[in-house]
């Protein structure tokens, strides 16, 4: 099997989820207690052998490079290859591209100089564990110029109204690309295509003045492309608000959920070393995810704990999500609430959100 490239592109992704991307891109928002969103895809790519891939990202990164570091968790700290960050760089007074095909056209050395023959191009919106090798077999199994990657969802969510759907022939040849809405096969903004055709297609949109890959190579398909679709049937969420993130968060409290995601195959972070969370005489914790470096001495129940969260004595935690180094006082009542990063809530309040669209607490609050 000929070595993958990779390309996280973020170029397209909204910062929709209100508060907790005010100070962060999507990609780096927390998930599962532990883990950012970016985290699966680097992850998928890691299982899959790409030692080269590129980071595309234009806006609020420095969360994500702190987070990212040299990508020693996913190997990707090497003396060659190994992670890029490419911001766009207009240094090129007679640059002409824009939107994504501008990273790719002011980075063309990463192309050039990688000995990969094969993109592998996703972004982080699409929580998922796609087996990439399965899907590079795939492709050449069907001779396809690009093979899309998509699920058949059983039932639509809201989270679905934004997502691109594929017309699938029998034989797996693409026949359209649209976002109606009553279509179940949701892409799933990952595709497979050779080096020098991606290329190719890159200078060919440029040359036409065009600023999204995906929609003017692939959807519009001014070159006639063979376009198949992989079917992948694996654990799928879309986080594209903060409805769909605290939706799809609170799943992960069902085991069957849980173990969809993360069996199988490991998915890397960054590696923090903190003591195991500690429970005091008064703590009650129930049906709830918990990481490490918790003290808790509080009720919480049907929650989802990051590290270094503190739960005091006599305060109560349920249905919410509370992020790295938050400190509930005593007294303190919170429900239906995600608070982001270091929020302090002080003691006797109480904060009650939706069932459906939680209360949102941004990064370093003190209420």
């Amino acid at each position: 099997m000929s070595r993958l490239i990779g390309v996280i592109n973020l170029d397209h992704e909204l910062d929709q989820l209100k508060e907790l991307t005010y100070f962060r891109c999507g990609a780096a928002v927390p998930f599962a207690s532990r883990y950012r969103l970016i985290d699966f895809t680097l992850s998928n790519m890691m299982h899959a052998g790409v030692h080269d891939i590129a980071l595309f990202i234009r806006r609020k990164y420095r969360s994500l490079l702190d987070h990212l570091g040299e990508g020693r968790p996913w190997d990707l700290d090497r003396r060659r290859g190994g992670l890029f960050i490419l911001p766009p760089d207009w240094n090129d007074p007679t640059d002409g591209s824009r939107g994504d095909l501008q990273h790719v056209h002011n980075n063309l050395d990463f192309f050039h100089r990688s000995a990969g023959q094969t993109v592998i191009h996703a972004g982080t919106q699409h929580v998922n564990k796609v087996n990439i090798e399965d899907v590079h077999r795939y492709h050449r199994e069907k001779n396809a110029d690009v093979t899309l990657v998509y699920k058949a969802t059983e039932q639509l969510e809201a989270e679905h109204a934004s997502c691109v759907r594929l017309e699938i022939a029998e034989d797996g040849r693409v026949t359209g690309i649209h976002q109606e809405q009553d279509h179940h096969n949701i892409y799933l903004e990952m595709f497979v295509m050779d080096k020098s055709l991606y290329l190719d297609q890159v200078k060919h949109c440029i040359a036409h003045q065009d600023s999204h890959f995906f929609r003017d190579a692939i959807q519009k398909n001014p070159s006639g492309l063979r376009i198949y679709a992989y079917p992948y049937e694996g654990y799928h969420a879309v986080i594209n608000s903060v409805e769909s993130y605290y939706k799809n968060s609170m799943k992960l409290l069902d085991q069957q959920q849980y173990q969809a995601l993360f069996q199988d195959q490991l998915v890397h972070t960054k590696i923090k070393y903190e003591a195991p969370t500690r429970y005091t005489q008064s703590a009650e914790v129930d049906h709830s995810l918990v990481a490490n470096g918790c003290t808790i001495g509080g009720r919480v129940e049907n929650s989802i704990l990051f590290r270094g969260v503190r739960i005091e004595e006599g305060a109560r935690v349920s249905n919410s999500i509370i992020m790295q180094k938050c400190t509930i006082r005593k007294g303190a009542i919170v429900q239906n609430v995600i608070l982001d990063k270091d929020v302090q809530l002080s003691p006797e309040r109480t904060l009650i959100g939706d069932s459906k669209v939680p209360y949102v607490i941004a990064k370093n609050s003190v209420i």
